[in-house]
């Protein structure tokens, strides 16, 4: 089994900021055991912005603008891996980091090449550890967190479980901080409005994430056909109890039978779109439900100046995004094409502005067409 886990700034740093060797510690050993039991392990980390506050003795909320958090995740970054080598070694076992940035998704060669590397890696014993190349990322295009960057990994090598390791047992269905009463959600099949608003907001004051982006990337995961386990970092043989399926590791996200392709994973998730294009019900109605191609005639506006093969994003008259899918037709050329009947084009244009081959419709959320 290919195995991702990904662990929170909160449960890889201590209260003083600082990288907290026991907890890594205590997560190597855990890889260590999924190893020798058959296993391969990728990691994928936080942790490196809070690890470069603390040394630079900073104190106070997370800063906001983009140049302080590159230089300090600069900073925390080897400090972080370093803790993580001398763990691993403990366990006479390699690590090797691995830093990645949207394009390496977004571009079909690089994506491949991705793969390969870390293929390799785990061919030869190694540990990978990821993270995305904050020093150096554009502020436009950015994974967001790094929930959404372990499932995009998980989707890559074809991995079989995600477990995304936090500082709560697993998805409450409300918020335990606030309801005592509060009960944890042991499966979870779809994910609903009551779900999502259980989720809450961001999370911890050091992480970027909370429980929605680990729903946002679960979702992702179980349409690549992984399974997806949350569960609390500091639960003794977590990752094993998760291999398992051990009744109340946490929360459970069962892998769809039925999954998108790498093609259109690739456009749902790994490509972030350049602009989007508001449909009438009618088109809505022919995407969903009937698999269709989406024509001009149906586009009642468009946003963004996307290109022929950008991604777009679908929204419907509610406002709301229902799908993606590659742009065969450009949005200067709209006044050429916007609303007209496919009778009514130039030769010289595509008759689809979206392909049904090129359209992923997100309709529902552990569901999907």
């Amino acid at each position: 089994m290919i195995l991702v886990v990904k662990i929170g700034t909160s449960s890889v740093t201590g209260t003083n900021g600082l990288v907290d060797e026991e907890s890594v510690k205590k997560l190597c050993g855990e890889v260590a055991r999924a190893r020798r039991d058959g296993h391969d392990v990728l990691i994928v980390t936080s942790g490196a912005v809070t690890a470069g506050l603390a040394t630079l003795g900073l104190t106070g909320e997370r800063p906001s603008d983009p140049s302080t958090l590159r230089s300090l995740s600069a900073i925390g970054q080897h400090r972080l891996m370093r803790v993580y080598d001398d763990a691993f070694a403990d366990e006479q076992l390699v690590a090797g980091q691995v830093l990645f940035s949207p394009y390496d998704f977004g571009n079909r060669h690089r994506y491949l090449t991705a793969r390969a590397t870390l293929v390799r890696m785990l061919e030869l014993g190694v540990v990978p550890i990821v993270n995305e190349n904050d020093p150096i990322a554009d502020d436009e295009l950015r994974f967001g967190d790094n929930d959404r960057l372990a499932a995009l990994v998980a989707n890559l090598l074809g991995a079989e479980l995600l477990v995304l390791l936090t500082d709560t047992p697993g998805l409450f269905d409300s918020d335990p901080r606030i309801k005592k009463d509060a009960s944890l959600v042991e499966e979870v099949t779809a994910l609903d409005g009551e779900i999502e608003r259980a989720a809450g907001g961001a999370g911890s004051t050091g992480g970027s994430g909370g429980m929605a982006a680990k729903l946002a990337a679960a979702r992702l995961a179980a349409w690549s056909g992984v399974r997806v386990v949350i569960a609390a970092a500091y639960r003794q043989d977590v990752l094993c109890d998760a291999i398992l399926g051990t009744p109340g590791v946490g929360t459970v996200f069962p892998a769809l039978e039925k999954t998108l392709s790498a093609r259109k994973l690739w456009i749902a998730f790994a490509r972030s779109p350049t602009g989007r294009v508001v449909v009438d019900a009618g088109a809505r109605r022919a995407l969903v439900s009937e698999e269709a191609s989406l024509l001009p005639a149906g586009v009642r506006a468009i946003e963004g100046n996307f290109a022929v093969d950008d991604v777009i994003e679908v929204v419907g008259e509610d406002g709301n995004v229902f799908a993606k899918g590659i742009a065969r037709l450009a949005a200067e050329d709209a006044p050429s094409w916007l609303g007209r009947r496919t009778a009514d084009l130039a030769p010289v244009l595509a008759r689809e502005l979206v392909h049904r081959d090129d359209l992923v419709v997100l309709v529902g959320a552990l569901s999907h067409r």
